[in-house]
């Protein structure tokens, strides 16, 4: 049996947290999204872009409350 990581909240936010945006411990995916959109919009945030396409290629292994946070709130700016 292949037992296969799930990208949850907690590798959503370190991915983030990788990338210099400052989000809380604990922090809901939304919330992750919402303040990675506003450092983004605020000073930009290098490799964002390239770590939102790389995570929407694993959609299969992602928790729905991920992705959509990151339909809802970094797409659109990142498009």
């Amino acid at each position: 049996m292949m037992i296969v990581e799930l990208i949850d909240g907690d590798d959503f936010r370190d991915r983030l947290i990788a990338l210099g945006i400052r989000i809380p411990a604990g922090a809901s995916p939304e919330t992750c999204a919402r303040m990675a959109r506003c450092k983004l919009r605020d000073v930009g945030v290098p490799g964002l872009a390239e770590t939102v396409r790389e995570l929407m290629a694993r959609t299969d292994i992602m928790l729905p409350s991920v992705r959509d946070a990151i339909e809802r709130f970094l797409l659109p700016e990142l498009r």
